[in-house]
């Protein structure tokens, strides 16, 4: 008997990507960035898009030159030991595509690629999508990675693409850049190390970014994102800086005119805004390393973070934590390992209602 409808056998009975979306006061759950754009922002991107809109029956530029200038420049002023070209370049309707076009130009069938857990729960999924077959090494207690066991890691599988969040998700910890040069040194030619900087912009004072050291490793790929420090997860831009080579080598996978001139023209408006959507980031590092030292104070188990959020446990049942949390109005994320619970760094309002919430479950449990 066939199944309807006919979908690849591994797909079968999978349920779709996604955090609850629920409608209540405080959502702390997707690590979106809390503040919206000003007004004068919202503006000059309504206004590019109008501009754009006007040429909507022609296709938009195949290569957004203008937009990898910006995003290059943008690259180049917040690393300033990095100087990024616009041919090094590339950008995605979010760094989810930017990962799925990684995976299909260097994945696939017969080619493997690897992390190591916990990670970002998507990554098992690119690899799915593309036939690559997918291998997961295991962090640490404190969630960092033995080096010596991901060479062996790698001497083993012979990985073609290598994952590696930078802050991880979801954990917030960062790499160092010896754990980034060893694990480029140990792939080799033979294939990419994907640092993933989504949350690159909240690392705190002195850790750097793996950008720094695609001068000295040509299979290293850097991504990045607008929806998080930008505040602009509703625009879905992604993008990544690599060796011109591997540009190179996504274009052949990628769909015709894959970012549309709306896109182009809302992210472009956005990065001459830049100082004022990333003007929150300090105030977010401030709240959260606050969070952090307020759930320890609590006796809590947190990770160090890095990012816009915030690792924290162990609980016994996390569920009921988490659908206390919920009954009192707050939205956080039930993910991580067992025993762990992840809540997004928000205002202060939010963070107040957050600690008012979680005393109050944790007090009900004791």
């Amino acid at each position: 008997m066939t199944t309807w409808p006919p979908i690849r056998e591994e797909l079968a009975g999978i349920a779709p990507y996604g955090a609850p979306q629920l409608d209540v006061p405080v959502q702390l759950n997707v690590n979106e960035n809390p503040y919206q754009p000003s007004a004068e922002t919202v503006a000059d991107i309504a206004a590019s898009v109008g501009a754009a809109a006007r040429n909507l029956n022609r296709y938009p530029d195949r290569e957004f030159v203008a937009l990898r200038e910006g995003l290059a420049a943008y690259l180049r002023a917040d690393v300033p030991n990095a100087q990024i070209t616009p041919e090094q370049v590339w950008a995605a309707n979010g760094s989810n595509e930017v990962m799925l076009q990684l995976l299909q130009a260097f994945g696939g069938p017969g080619r493997t690629a690897i992390s190591f857990a916990p990670t970002y729960s998507m990554y098992p999924e690119y690899a799915r999508d593309t036939n690559t077959e997918w291998v997961v090494g295991h962090r640490e207690t404190d969630f960092a990675i033995d080096l010596e066991k991901a060479r062996a890691l790698v001497e083993e599988t012979q990985p073609h693409v290598v994952l590696l969040p930078s802050p991880n998700n979801p954990t917030g910890t960062a790499l160092p850049p010896e754990a980034v040069t060893a694990l480029c040194e140990a792939v080799g030619d033979n294939g990419i190390v994907v640092v993933d900087e989504a949350y690159g912009e909240f690392r705190r004072s002195g850790v750097p970014s793996a950008l720094e050291l695609l001068d000295r490793h040509r299979n290293l790929v850097v991504t990045r994102t607008m929806s998080k420090a930008f505040a602009g997860a509703g625009l879905r831009l992604g993008y990544l800086a690599a060796d011109p080579a591997i540009c190179d080598a996504i274009r052949v996978v990628r769909l015709p005119y894959h970012l549309s001139a709306v896109t182009q023209a809302a992210a472009s408006a956005a990065l001459r805004h830049a100082p004022e959507l990333l003007g929150y980031v300090a105030a977010l590092r401030q709240e959260r390393d606050e969070l952090v030292e307020w759930l320890r104070g609590e006796g809590l188990e947190v990770a160090d973070s890095d990012a816009n959020f915030v690792l924290f446990g162990r609980y016994a049942d996390r569920h009921a934590v988490w659908q206390g949390l919920l009954d009192h109005g707050v939205l956080i994320r039930e993910t991580g390992p067992e025993g762990w619970l992840r809540v997004s760094v928000g205002t202060p309002r939010e963070m107040n209602a957050f600690r008012q919430a979680l005393t109050d479950v944790n007090g009900a449990r004791a």
